[in-house]
């Protein structure tokens, strides 16, 4: 069970990693934060999985292309997300505040946020099904101890920041 959860793990951040290939959106932080820096680093970190596990020219192309789709496809959300955010200001922002509105405006963007990670979840098993199962492996070996150097790192961390 543990290697299965490891395998799901892998291919999530790895496909997930194979998306900043596809364009500046995608290197984007939650926030409209980021640009073509994060998109440079994370192009050559979705490249350096794929060469990690030997994919061949066709399969990154075909990765690329799918996760190009999703971008475009999520470039179009984001802006409709930008404009509920601003809709919402402008009515928390009224002398007399309708919270019936503010309200449907939080829901609007909460089904914007499922749409678009229902997207990105179909772009991820789309790309992850390009590859082998024993490149998936490979990807899930990797990522599950990279995962635990992170996990290392951050208890370093914050017990660092907690003496401070």
């Amino acid at each position: 069970m543990k290697v299965r959860m490891q395998l799901i793990k892998a291919v999530l951040l790895a496909v997930t990693a194979t998306a900043w290939m596809a364009g500046p959106a995608q290197a984007m932080g939650p926030h409209g934060h980021g640009g073509e820096g994060g998109h440079r680093a994370g192009m050559h970190m979705g490249e350096r999985m794929l060469d990690r596990v030997n994919a061949t020219a066709e399969q990154k192309a075909q990765i690329k292309k799918i996760m190009e789709s999703a971008r475009q496809d999520m470039q179009a959300r984001r802006q409709a997300g930008q404009q509920l955010r601003q809709r919402t200001v402008d009515a928390l922002a009224q002398p007399n505040i309708d919270a019936n509105a503010v309200e449907a405006l939080r829901a609007q963007m909460t089904a914007q946020h499922d749409q678009g990670s229902r997207r990105m979840t179909q772009a991820m098993v789309d790309a992850a099904k390009v590859l082998t199962p024993e490149q998936r492996k490979q990807l899930a070996e990797h990522m599950g101890k990279r995962g635990d150097m992170m996990q290392r790192h951050h208890k370093e961390r914050d017990a660092l920041e907690s003496k401070g």
